[in-house]
């Protein structure tokens, strides 16, 4: 099998198992943590008058709906996941809003979308998981008009974002060896768009004009209550952690959690995340 279409089925069955079912029973977390980064989008789209717009890798809707509700009427927002339990979710989120978002349950990187059909492409955290990447956003590229724009929020490096590699760190010396999923660098995965160079090439590759990555650094919280929920859910520490008993489990987390101390004051996570803002024209 070609080493792509492995990795974008690998991406698929994660996405509509494990990874996506943990999505949707940490939604109300992550939306909340993930608010600014979902203004941030909506007010950029608002800025460039955009009127038909697909928001990639949706997961379960917020930054679509988000999109919907600040743009109005006169604007058409869809939203595109892999993941058809997290694009089922977001179909019953929008089912009363109004104007009304509409969902595709499809891969973005390789979906017969209409020719031209959108004038700006975004996304919160979605588009750093295709196979192939260039060949990716060579078909997003042609969804999108002439003159379209594409704005997108992505991770930057990990040194960027300590929160977000604190759980796997302290794990390191709890659980056996080779217990974390380690992903090659360029992998898909949270941080596989952290080299400015490498996304320039993919954007180059895929036919976009005028790229710019713009530093971003958002802060963003959430209840310390919350923390044990989104640790033990998410992330690759998530993934090792679905391999043990609960007594195990539980010694992990006890050993995890006092390493976010230092993240946490008055009961409230202060997650401070460093982000590109990726830009480019179609």
């Amino acid at each position: 099998m070609d080493d792509t279409l492995r990795v974008s089925e690998e991406q698929a069955a994660l996405w509509n198992g494990s990874s996506g079912h943990a999505w949707i029973a940490a939604q109300a977390v992550l939306d909340d943590l993930f608010r600014p980064v979902e203004t941030l989008l909506a007010d950029t789209a608002a800025s460039l008058g955009a009127r038909n717009v697909l928001d990639v890798g949706c997961g379960t809707g917020a930054t679509t709906i988000a999109l919907a509700r600040r743009l109005g009427p006169s604007a058409a927002c869809t939203g595109v996941d892999v993941s058809a339990p997290m694009i089922d979710l977001a179909r019953e989120r929008a089912a009363g809003e109004t104007p009304r978002p509409r969902f595709v349950s499809a891969d973005a990187g390789t979906h017969a979308f209409e020719p031209g059909a959108f004038d700006l492409l975004t996304s919160r955290f979605g588009i750093m998981f295709f196979g192939d990447p260039v060949a990716a956003f060579a078909n997003l590229h042609r969804a999108t008009a002439p003159g379209g724009a594409l704005r997108a929020v992505v991770w930057r490096g990990q040194e960027d974002n300590p929160f977000m590699t604190t759980a796997a760190t302290a794990a390191a010396g709890v659980l056996p060896e080779g217990a974390l999923p380690q992903r090659p660098p360029g992998a898909p995965g949270q941080f596989a768009f952290a080299d400015p160079g490498r996304v320039r090439r993919i954007l180059d590759g895929g036919g976009w004009r005028d790229h710019d990555l713009e530093a971003v650094d958002l802060p963003c919280v959430m209840p310390a209550a919350d923390l044990p929920e989104y640790v033990s859910r998410l992330g690759p520490l998530s993934l090792a952690l679905r391999g043990l008993d609960d007594a195990a489990r539980a010694r992990t987390l006890e050993a995890v959690l006092p390493a976010f101390d230092r993240f946490t004051e008055g009961g409230v996570v202060h997650v401070d995340i460093g982000c590109w803002m990726v830009g480019a024209t179609a």
